[in-house]
């Protein structure tokens, strides 16, 4: 896209000017304030214009964010103009395009297996959420799956389902669907760049998740279907394509009005009269208001996605008047770590690192313990990790962390003085940019807080040094234990034994323990090491 113009929304002088209340804006914010919902972004169009903007400090508008499974709504256009193009049809069977992996014997539910199957959740199979993503069998593990219900019979989210459509288009187009978006989608919306999509170990896009876009990336592709696939006056995504992805394609059945009001092609229908929405894991949304003419796009670190649409609902689409403005809303900055007290320590540890111990039992989790928190790696094709030769130096108001995971050497700029400090890094095969601050907690006791601004998630470390030994104990925001919670509660989605349902809630529930122990470590010279 070497060349291509980055454009940019049209923005309203105020938010009345585009049809939005100020006052109702204030509220909605105050509102995610008193309810404790960590907000990074939030954008608001009404008639084709901005009409409120905010980032939350240390996130900023050119700042991508991972997406989650708003993901699935680009696969989903993606296959919406492969469509068009007579590449395939819905009634495409996966065999067809897959006829390698037809079975020695025969299966009729396989046969059936479409396209329009795996972008409704209608596929049947049932894939596995521990199948582990470093291996190069993602294809294979979907095939191997066993069947929940045959196609077209039930309904069942699953992620595999939209990874098997980017690797259908990656067969049939002979390029990466980042490639093939490229002129079709990212050009014609003015992103000016191109996207970053995580992989497989095959450099086939993941589909179900893995997307990094800014907020107003995805405000132009949600007015864009907004529009019936009009972008600044041209048809970029096929009208068809555009009107049919969003309608209630197939009956849903999560426990909420939001959740069961019916699933497209990979978007969801509302509780909320005539809205539907992209949808990420902790609360990444691009909500289209039909009848209004209007986008909310909001990213966010909530593990409980109904309780921020319920926030939003609370709110909108009531905001949506022309009142004349009396506040000036905005997103207040993330907590940070307070100005720092020194140490005698920093004298200490000058010129030497902490050489960890190697962890027991993080073998078994297949996850190692990484300065990028469990929610980022989880479905990773890269796990990073293991944390090793951590050492500090310290300046007048800022300290440095440097640390090494597998191949990946990093170092971070934290401010002393409760002021982000803005860092590159790599891990996990993906470029963030560290904002971090630290502290001393007491004499012994140094406090870290990094948060790639990529992600919706921060790491936190507390080294507490005791003579030339140190222990480095772990936690993050989410923390690890509640989001492993949130995955026990919805455990039956995915196991269906009823006794195995019981032992996988349990080892969920206790999982933290395995995937973010204390670690404890030596402390020896650099030169020395």
């Amino acid at each position: 896209m070497a060349g291509v113009k980055k454009t940019s929304i049209e923005r309203a002088e105020f938010p009345e000017k585009a049809g939005v209340s100020s006052e109702g804006i204030a509220g909605f914010i105050d509102d995610l304030k008193k309810s404790k919902i960590e907000t990074h972004s939030l954008m608001i169009l009404r008639n084709g214009k901005v009409a409120f903007e905010s980032w939350a400090e240390p996130y900023g508008p050119d700042i991508p964010h991972t997406m989650y499974s708003v993901s699935k709504s680009f696969t989903s256009t993606a296959v919406g103009f492969a469509v068009e193009e007579g590449l395939l049809t819905l009634e495409t069977c996966i065999l067809d395009i897959f006829p390698e992996h037809t079975p020695a014997k025969k299966d009729e539910n396989l046969e059936k297996l479409t396209i329009f199957h795996l972008l409704t959740m209608t596929a049947g199979k049932d894939v596995s959420v521990l199948a582990d993503k470093t291996k190069n069998r993602w294809i294979e593990d979907f095939f191997e799956a066993k069947w929940k219900f045959a196609p077209g019979e039930s309904w069942r989210y699953v992620n595999e389902n939209i990874y098997m459509l980017c690797a259908a288009l990656v067969k049939l187009t002979g390029m990466s669907v980042i490639e093939y978006l490229t002129p079709r989608l990212f050009e014609p919306l003015g992103f000016g760049r191109k996207p970053f999509w995580e992989t497989d170990p095959n450099g086939v896009e993941a589909g179900g998740w893995g997307l990094f876009i800014t907020t107003e990336e995805l405000a132009k592709f949600s007015l864009c279907y907004l529009n019936n696939g009009v972008f600044d006056g041209k048809q970029v995504i096929p009208e068809n394509w555009a009107r049919e992805a969003v309608k209630k394609q197939a009956d849903n059945n999560r426990n909420s009005p939001d959740g069961s009001s019916g699933y497209g092609f990979c978007f969801w229908r509302n509780g909320c009269p005539d809205t539907y929405r992209s949808d990420g894991m902790f609360s990444q949304f691009g909500i289209v208001f039909e009848k209004l003419n209007a986008v909310l796009v909001i990213t966010a670190s909530e593990i409980s996605e109904q309780k921020v649409r319920n926030c939003i609902w609370r709110h909108f689409p009531a905001a949506f008047t022309a009142d004349f403005p009396a506040v000036k809303p905005s997103l207040a900055p993330l907590q940070e770590l307070k100005v720092s007290r020194r140490s005698p320590y920093e004298k200490i540890i000058a010129g030497r690192k902490i050489v960890v111990d190697k962890p027991m039992l993080l073998p078994i989790a297949k996850l190692p313990l990484s300065m990028l928190p469990v929610s980022i790696l989880y479905m990773s094709a890269d796990k990073a990790g293991n944390i090793n030769n951590v050492s500090f130096e310290f300046g007048d108001n800022e300290c440095y962390m440097s640390w090494d995971e597998g191949e990946e050497h990093n170092t971070i700029a934290c401010g002393l003085d409760g002021k982000p400090r803005l860092s590159p890094i790599r891990l996990a095969g993906i470029n963030f940019t560290a904002s971090s601050t630290a502290s001393w907690k007491n004499e012994k006791t140094l406090s870290v807080w990094m948060r790639p601004l990529e992600s919706i998630s921060q790491r936190r470390v507390d080294v507490i040094f005791k003579g030339f030994h140190a222990d480095l104990i772990f936690s993050s925001s989410p923390d690890t234990k509640n989001i492993l919670r949130s995955l026990a509660s919805n455990v039956e989605d995915y196991v269906s034994n009823p006794f195995a349902v019981k032992t996988v809630k349990k080892v969920m529930l206790n999982a933290y323990k395995i995937v973010e122990p204390p670690l404890r470590g030596k402390l020896v010279k650099i030169d020395q090491a």
